[in-house]
């Protein structure tokens, strides 16, 4: 069972993907992408009308957000790094089983 915290965070399916206005939850099920990186966008760029807790974004700004992503570069894929070779010391000869003999 999830809470109403978990459910906050999960995107939604809309009535009308294409209504006058939609929460996060539903511009996120609209763009295919997560609640967080919509909420992120709309600190970005200073979008969204809050009623109450509840974001709401119009069509305008849904169409301010998704020019702003498509000039935006994609995810950020971090450069190949080199591995660091490790020091090997020279191998010491096997130690032989047999007894020492006195």
């Amino acid at each position: 069972m999830t809470t109403k915290y978990e459910r906050y965070g999960l995107p939604v399916e809309p009535a009308d993907p294409d209504a006058e206005y939609l929460t996060v939850q539903e511009t996120a099920w609209v763009f295919k992408c997560s609640v967080p990186t919509i909420r992120r966008r709309c600190k970005e760029l200073g979008l969204g009308a809050t009623i109450g807790a509840r974001i709401l974004l119009d069509r305008d700004e849904r169409r301010a957000m998704f020019d702003h992503s498509r000039r935006s570069p994609g995810p950020r894929v971090p450069a190949q790094r080199r591995r660091k070779t490790a020091k090997r010391t020279p191998t010491k000869p096997a130690a032989s089983n047999a007894p020492i003999a006195a």
